[in-house]
């Protein structure tokens, strides 16, 4: 649905806004899974919560370091899982006279700090890797195999529960690499498991571990990005500026195109503004419904606030320049 009227603006000149709200693209443009993924955080929380009782129970019990640094792992996991689904469910909330665009943000906020958590973690993995590569310490292989071959069913299965929202909500996604990262974490465990029983060689543990982090650095290390990108109000990963710009400059009766700006309203929506500049008067209520609908089919940006200006007014526009906010 479009609206369209005029407001009173600072350079006394008639100007029109466009809006056009859609919940189906994501900052990229890509259709999104559904927004509700409240059983899945529910399960996927109660069986990681279960299981680091027990993995950290049998660590202590098979004198395993490895085990109770993974259970360690994923504990904070179960910590980000629970940040990410109460992001998703403010993320649904309804705009209110203080937050005018609602608390869809706070999922970028919750991708940032799950991709902070998983580093900060995997640094840990990664540091104790070091030290037991130096004093090697024994364990029983058979306890730390059965134990971590549950571990790739519970964080495996968990990480499937979030596969179809993984590349339309960055949240999600920050949830399924936690998931899959530990799934492989575990997985690495049990070769650790399996090679230090039929080689006897401890020092495998370590080496292994280290691969491993190195492995989740790698994978996570793009979240980060994305989503510190996206909380600075980066042109979200999927949309071209510049195919934007030039879809702008190339409409009917169109001179100029400034003020363009495009941003995440949150991790699975995304939102526009920008002055149009004509020779001569354009009837916005003609062009602007037609606008809104394009750049929601062609770019996924479903929040579109468009104002026109003539060339006299344009001119007299504070927000012109390339330089100004």
């Amino acid at each position: 649905m479009s609206d369209h009227h005029p407001a009173h603006d600072p350079h006394d000149h008639d100007d029109h806004h466009g809006h056009e709200h859609g919940h189906t693209h994501g900052p990229g443009g890509h259709v999104h899974a559904p927004a509700s993924f409240g059983r899945a955080f529910a399960i996927g929380i109660g069986l990681n919560l279960v299981y680091v009782v027990a993995e950290a129970f049998y660590g202590v019990m098979a004198h395993s370091v490895a085990l109770l640094a993974d259970a360690g792992h994923n504990l904070g996991d179960v910590l980000g899982l629970a940040a990410a689904w109460a992001a998703s469910i403010l993320a649904a909330r309804q705009p209110s006279e203080r937050f005018t665009y609602g608390l869809g943000r706070s999922s970028v906020l919750a991708a940032l700090g799950n991709a902070v958590v998983l580093l900060l973690i995997t640094g840990g993995i990664g540091w104790e890797a070091l030290r037991r590569l130096a004093e090697p310490h024994p364990a029983s292989g058979i306890t730390i195999i059965v134990v971590a071959a549950i571990g790739i069913l519970v964080n495996g299965g968990t990480a499937l529960l979030f596969m179809k929202g993984r590349k339309g909500d960055l949240n999600i996604r920050g949830a399924f690499l936690h998931m899959a990262a530990d799934a492989l974490v575990a997985a690495g465990v049990v070769v650790t498991g399996i090679l230090i029983i039929s080689t006897g060689w401890l020092w495998l543990d370590p080496v292994i571990g280290l691969i491993i982090s190195a492995v989740i650095v790698a994978s996570t290390w793009s979240l980060l990005r994305e989503a510190l990108q996206l909380s600075l109000d980066a042109v979200p990963l999927g949309i071209d500026r510049a195919e934007v710009d030039h879809y702008l400059h190339g409409l009917p009766g169109i001179t100029e195109v400034h003020d363009l700006h495009i941003w995440a309203l949150s991790t699975t929506e995304s939102a526009l503004t920008a002055h149009l500049v004509g020779l001569e008067q354009i009837d916005g209520a003609v062009l602007l419904p037609h606008v809104s609908a394009e750049l929601k089919r062609r770019f996924g940006i479903g929040h579109a606030t468009l104002q026109i200006e003539t060339v006299e007014t344009a001119l007299r526009c504070g927000l012109r320049p390339d330089h100004v906010v």
